[in-house]
């Protein structure tokens, strides 16, 4: 058994250098594995939807927040903005969409987005507002 370990580590041992010359390179794909467990814990939950333009629209929308999320963008406030932006242009997509694209984005347009959702305080209308007594 030892000489099988060893013959192993004698075989790989310019794969397992790798770590060693750069620290930054992780030694397992554990990230990798994080991002793939809510498409596929959502395969099953989707399963019984029995159409394509859904499985389409899933897809879609994974590989849209996680480009969101390679970015170093908040997924709630981007989407929030989007949505936002949509309603603005009568519920159509924005003519311009290069302010949602991350690549096409100002550095500070990224760091706003980046940033967590600012609280929203809505004033309820007058007839649910507590009155004096």
């Amino acid at each position: 058994m030892q000489c099988k370990v060893l013959n192993s580590l004698n075989n790989h041992w310019e794969g397992l250098m790798v770590f060693v010359a750069n620290p930054q390179v992780p030694m397992d794909n554990n990230i990798a594995e994080r991002r793939m467990r809510n498409p596929g814990m959502g395969r099953k939950n989707y399963y019984g939807s029995g159409s394509q333009w859904s499985a389409k629209l899933a897809a879609m929308m994974f590989s849209l927040f996680q480009t969101i999320l390679l970015w170093g963008l908040n997924p709630h406030h981007w989407l929030h903005d989007y949505l936002n932006a949509c309603a603005n242009n009568g519920g159509q997509p924005p003519s311009d969409i290069r302010p949602f694209i991350p690549w096409m984005m100002s550095e500070q347009r990224k760091q706003q987005l980046s940033k967590p959702l600012p609280e929203l305080t809505a004033t309820p209308p007058e007839s649910e507002q507590p009155q004096p007594p």
